[in-house]
Order: C-alpha cells, then sequence, then structure tokens
C-alpha cells in the first residue's frame, strides 16, 4: 500500500467517523429542543466532500506525497480536533440551533468566528496538491467556496436570530 493510499485511508476513516459522531450529536441536540436551519444545501456539502475524496482516491491513491503539503495537511488535522474538541457534544455537520445556549467563545472560537470552515477550505486545497494534484485542489476549491458562501450565510443569520444568553 503506497503512503497517499494510507493517507486516503485516514482521511476516509476520519470523515466517517465524524460522520457517526455528527449524526449522534445532532439527535442528543434536537431531543434537547434544539432545531435545524437551512437544511436545503447539506446535500450539496456531502455530495462535494463525497466527490472530493473519491475523487482523490481514484486519481492519486498511488502518487507520491509531497512532504511540506502533507505536514500542512496533518497540522490542519490536529487544529480539526482542537475545534471538535471545543465545541464537544455541540459540533455537527449541519446547522443545529440550540436555543439560549451561549455561543462557544472559546478555543479557537476566541480568534475566529468559523475555525472549522478554515479548516475545510485549507483541507480541499491542501490535500490535493500533497498528492500532486493543484488542478483539482483549484476546482474542488472553487466548488467549495460556493457553497460555504450559503453555509456561512445561513449560520450566521440563525445564530443571529436565536435567542442568546450572554456568550461563554
Amino acid at each position: 500500500m503506497t503512503l497517499a493510499a494510507l493517507l486516503l485511508a485516514f482521511v476516509t476513516l476520519e470523515r466517517l467517523g465524524e460522520l457517526v459522531l455528527a449524526r449522534r450529536n445532532t439527535r442528543a441536540l434536537l431531543a434537547k429542543g434544539a432545531r435545524e436551519a437551512s437544511p436545503g444545501h447539506y446535500p450539496l456539502i456531502v455530495a462535494l466532500h463525497a466527490a472530493w475524496l473519491m475523487g482523490l482516491w481514484l486519481l492519486a491513491w498511488d502518487h507520491p506525497l509531497q512532504p511540506v503539503w502533507t505536514a500542512l495537511f496533518l497540522a490542519l488535522q490536529v487544529l480539526r480536533i482542537w475545534v471538535l474538541a471545543t465545541l464537544g457534544h455541540r459540533w455537527t455537520t449541519r446547522i443545529i440551533i440550540l436555543p439560549e445556549a451561549p455561543l462557544v467563545r472559546r478555543g479557537p472560537y476566541r480568534f475566529l468566528n468559523h475555525p472549522n470552515y478554515v479548516v475545510v477550505i485549507g483541507e480541499i486545497a491542501v490535500l490535493p496538491v500533497a498528492l500532486g494534484q493543484p488542478l483539482f485542489a483549484l476546482v474542488f476549491s472553487l466548488l467549495n467556496a460556493a457553497i460555504l458562501t450559503v453555509r456561512i450565510r445561513a449560520e450566521n443569520a440563525a445564530l443571529a436570530g436565536a435567542s442568546r444568553v450572554p456568550t461563554a
């Protein structure tokens, strides 16, 4: 098995694990009275990420890894874990609003409103380049930018519309 295939297997397992975690967290939040906002674009996000990963498997599973770009991708995984750990049971792949819950202002949220999206932007651009696929990185970065524009607007509107207690 090539190093590229090992890295892609890691990312695939990571994403599948995150989907399980997100589904569990979503169910628990909804049971506590949370509501989902703007679910219409969610299938596009899933399709984009699935196509990105499948495309990398098809095009680059046997390519040599570019060490600097691979290291940058692995650093992004550390940031991803930081985001997930900071949000804990509130992390999901959907926009789930828990009324009266304070906005998270610790961890990477001290510095950015949407650190998870910064990580995703980086991953979609960096992993293909680490696998020798810069054009693939460009195409999927542009598609991701279009979807994230919709997503971030929807999330910001949902958060602004929720009644909030003072931030933690």
